[in-house]
């Protein structure tokens, strides 16, 4: 006879139907997929033009990192309480990745900027082509902000509307609610 499944078993699909019941999870993520998907949208509106590379590349408007930390940080508060030591590690985390992506990855691409610009005849002889450093690495402070504020946005609605994907998956019938 088999044991039975229990949160606190270890089995395998007691710790998948856990990690699926992560609602602050999910709709950090989901923040993070509208922002990376709203880049798309930006370039094809501004530039005209279908990029899909943008979808996993750094850098642009919004920051993805922006509203994956803020989202997930909202609905940890939302969900255990703004009091709680846990969400003020998640905020301090987020303020520590918002500044790193408008500072120092932002220079970090300025400095590759100016790198790539250098003429090709101060590099050695060994180095037949360098390749061009990535520039777009950060984000600016408008970039930083919006990410910021659309994952909030985004991930809160869903997490009191929606629930989790468990909740969604039992809602919709392809799961049965626990016994």
């Amino acid at each position: 006879m088999n044991p039975p499944i229990s949160p606190d078993s270890g089995h395998p699909l007691a710790m998948l139907l856990d990690l699926l019941a992560n609602g602050p999870l999910w709709w950090g993520l989901a923040a993070c997929g509208v922002a990376q998907l709203s880049k798309l949208l930006i370039e094809l509106a501004v530039d005209r033009r279908w990029n899909p590379r943008v979808l996993v590349e750094t850098g642009g408007m919004p920051s993805s990192h922006s509203a994956l930390l803020t989202g997930t940080s909202a609905c940890l508060g939302w969900q255990i309480g703004f009091q709680d030591p846990l969400f003020a590690l998640a905020a301090v985390v987020c303020f520590v990745v918002l500044y790193d992506a408008a500072g120092v990855r932002r220079a970090a691409g300025l400095t590759a900027e100016r790198v790539n610009a250098l003429p090709a005849g101060l590099w050695p002889a060994a180095v037949v082509e360098p390749r061009p450093l990535k520039e777009n690495l950060g984000h600016t402070r408008l970039e930083v902000l919006v990410g910021a504020l659309l994952g909030p946005a985004v991930a809160l609605p869903g997490l009191v509307l929606v629930g989790s994907p468990l909740l969604l998956a039992q809602h919709l019938g392809l799961l049965l609610p626990p016994a």
